[in-house]
């Protein structure tokens, strides 16, 4: 497995390995790597040739309250996931790197980035999505992978990437969970013991909504109202949203009766939590 900390080095790999006549793919992360990043490095490997994982934490989509300078970030514990999951190369430019000089170009996804998460984190999307296309330019790969956990992400890159005829194909990875459900995420460790233990309400209350749309109710109020009273006996808990969308337009709706996304963004104690599950009420 090769690092590569410049732009110029990652490109001279990749394009040695066009060379060679393989296909490429990507796997964009921030570090503190888990097993849910580890899955989509081995999908990654599974389904391209020459697998680039790049490890940034991008300063341009945290807000001036979040926790962008404590972001953990072991890089060598993350390089050695790395190796073990057959990725070719990493890719860990610094800040510098990627934004040598003042940015003035952005790139923003108008509509979907502006419900669920964007409302309490204006300017995210734009970050991600900009360092998303600066990856894809400095890459070129032929597939990229995210996962399902960061929903409304895949749905904003996947619209940039065919509004912009990006010629890549996006892959979007299962959520992996904890035994009690827990999603994955780099922000876990952040929890007390206490915490974890009322962080996984985020998970039962996905799962009920699940069984009462399995058991024909399909109206999102009922379901939501249920859901919250899951999440608020929690003592750490503090709903951001519990939201019930069209799983394409991210636009709220009255009955599930059709591709939905249920999402949702709690804070445990001072750690804001997302997750989410889709439902295919056509079924």
């Amino acid at each position: 497995m090769k690092i590569a900390k410049t732009i110029s080095s990652v490109r001279k790999l990749v394009q040695q390995a066009r060379t060679e006549g393989k296909s490429v793919g990507l796997v964009p992360t921030m570090g503190a790597l888990h097993q849910g990043h580890i899955s989509l490095i081995e999908e990654a490997a599974k389904k391209t040739d020459f697998v680039v994982v790049s490890i940034f934490v991008n300063p341009t989509q945290f807000g001036p309250k979040e926790d962008f300078k404590k972001y953990p970030r072991p890089l060598q514990n993350d390089l050695k996931l790395c190796r073990r999951a057959d990725a070719d190369v990493v890719f860990a430019p610094s800040a510098k790197e990627m934004y040598p000089q003042e940015n003035l170009t952005w790139v923003s996804v108008k509509k979907l980035s502006e419900p669920l998460c964007g409302r309490s984190r204006p300017g995210h999307f734009r970050g991600v999505i900009t360092v998303c296309s600066k990856l894809f330019n400095i890459v070129q790969p032929d597939v990229a992978f995210f996962g399902q956990k960061d929903a409304q992400q895949t749905v904003v890159i996947k619209q940039m990437v065919a509004d912009l005829n990006i010629p890549l194909k996006i892959v979007v990875c299962p959520t992996v969970r904890q035994s009690d459900g827990l999603a994955l995420s780099s922000r876990n460790q952040y929890l007390s013991p206490r915490e974890r233990r009322d962080a996984a309400c985020l998970y039962r209350s996905l799962q009920k909504c699940r069984q009462m749309v399995a058991d024909g109710i399909k109206e999102t109020k009922r379901i939501v109202a249920q859901m919250r009273k899951i999440i608020t006996a929690a003592a750490s808990a503090k709903i951001e949203y519990i939201e019930i969308v069209d799983a394409k337009t991210l636009q709220p709706i009255k009955k599930v009766d059709r591709p939905t996304l249920v999402a949702l963004a709690v804070r445990i104690g001072q750690t804001r939590l997302i997750d989410n599950i889709l439902i295919d009420a056509q079924k």
